[in-house]
């Protein structure tokens, strides 16, 4: 995964499918975090690079061609977010907050500021990008740009982007206590506490959560509607980032269990669109199944899997996960490289349900290796230190991996222990037991042995 991530990905940025070679905002930022565990000077690179490329008042290109610098504006929500994220990820792997104060300037103004100045300008502006119950505006596609249409009126609301922000609230409103900046960081509390409150007062549709409104104020992802009538990434964001309370939590992973688990991993949405809906965007133009419209979208189906780790599912990490390995399809059906993850596999809707399409240049690459070394065998950079807290799925006997992490490196490994209490998680740092299950940052240059034993609850 990490190779196809680089290669594809991040240096050549194309694929048989798309061979434009753009640079994507939100794109490479992401796939940058591959480096996070090999060099992180090459993730901070990235973040600086993609900053040069935000304008003033925080808005930023949806891609951009390099050399000649064309680059394409758009009305999406999420593209300029992913600057905090990344940068968030970059300093929890690291511990390095020096590169706040990196400088890089805006596309409209040639002064380089802060990175830490380019982060708030795009906060900034999505708090002014706000309706009236506290929800931030989709646009022209907020992650998901088939819902090209929902909200060019900027009246539409997105639950994702909601759950998507108040995550980085809580980030940097940590972030901001650890840079002597106690205002802005209870600032950022305040905001996350009212985001969270309004999307559980509003978004809730009894079982899930419904996935944004249009200008005209209709929802979709609702069970109002007949088609699209769930989303995966309203449910699997909403426990990633605790926007859920836990039983509601624990109803909107059931619900993603019966209506979107497929053979061929977590669906997009359920069911698909049968037919062109103006307003909501082009993917109700797909045929049904076919990729955003009720198909496997490789790159959210790996957030599903994050989200079972995180409910402590092992069955549903291991059927997720199955179900998008390349090495074990019909290739008669499959129709695509064994070796490499596609960026979407046809959904049930679909005439072609198992079809593969858009290899190599997909998201999804960096996003698996990620999910898989920290949800699943539980190896999590925290603020202060490493987390261990796996969720193997039950036909693995055990993992080994070595962790480069903070100039020094663990040697993990993980085995399921029946003598433990259930739900308890047992680590031992070169033969010490650890007192929990955080470790602090070691001595640059040494090597750790870490054994972590569990018993699932």
């Amino acid at each position: 995964m990490r190779y196809q991530a680089i290669s594809a990905r991040i240096q050549g940025r194309c694929g048989y499918y798309q061979q434009s070679g753009a640079f994507g905002f939100r794109d490479q930022l992401q796939d940058s975090q591959v480096w996070l565990t090999v060099d992180p000077s090459l993730c901070r690179e990235q973040i600086a690079l993609h900053a040069a490329h935000q304008f003033a008042d925080g808005s930023v290109y949806h891609w951009w061609h390099p050399l000649s610098e064309m680059g394409h504006v758009t009305k999406m929500t999420d593209d300029l977010l992913w600057l905090a994220f990344v940068t968030a990820a970059y300093v929890r792997e690291t511990g390095d907050l020096s590169i706040l104060a990196d400088r890089a300037p805006f596309l409209d103004d040639p002064q380089p500021v802060p990175l830490v100045e380019h982060v708030l300008r795009a906060f900034e502006r999505v708090f002014r990008r706000t309706s009236p119950r506290g929800l931030p505006y989709i646009g022209a596609g907020d992650w998901n740009d088939g819902l090209s249409a929902v909200g060019l009126e900027e009246k539409g609301e997105s639950v994702w982007l909601a759950h998507f922000l108040a995550g980085l609230l809580g980030e940097w409103a940590e972030l901001f206590g650890r840079t002597g900046e106690p205002a802005r960081s209870a600032d950022f509390a305040n905001r996350r506490e009212a985001l969270v409150a309004a999307i559980n007062e509003h978004c809730w549709d009894g079982d899930w959560y419904w996935r944004a409104t249009l200008d005209g104020g209709g929802k979709i992802g609702s069970r109002e509607n007949e088609r699209g009538r769930i989303y995966l990434n309203a449910q699997t964001w909403a426990v990633l980032n605790d926007v859920a309370p836990p039983d509601r939590a624990a109803a909107a992973m059931a619900a993603v269990k019966e209506h979107l688990v497929s053979p061929a991993g977590a669906l997009l949405l359920a069911p698909a669109y049968d037919r062109p809906v103006r307003e909501i965007g082009y993917i109700t133009r797909y045929a049904a199944g076919m990729r955003e419209n009720g198909g496997v979208y490789t790159h959210a189906a790996t957030w599903a899997i994050s989200a079972a780790g995180k409910s402590k599912d092992p069955e549903l990490v291991e059927r997720l996960l199955a179900a998008i390995d390349p090495t074990r399809k019909d290739p008669e059906r499959y129709r695509a490289e064994p070796y490499v993850l596609p960026g979407n596999v046809d959904g049930p809707d679909s005439p072609l349900h198992g079809r593969a399409g858009w290899t190599w240049y997909t998201g999804s690459a960096q996003w698996l290796h990620r999910v898989v070394c920290e949800w699943v065998i539980g190896v999590r950079p925290e603020w202060d230190g490493m987390r261990f807290g796996p969720c193997l799925p039950p036909s693995w006997n055990g993992v080994r991996m070595n962790r480069p992490w903070r100039g020094a490196t663990l040697d993990v490994t993980v085995v399921r222990d029946a003598s433990l209490a259930p739900g308890t998680t047992r680590v031992e740092v070169d033969g010490r037991v650890l007192y929990g299950t955080l470790l602090p940052p070691l001595a640059a240059g040494t090597t750790a042995k870490v054994k972590v034993s569990y018993r699932p609850a």
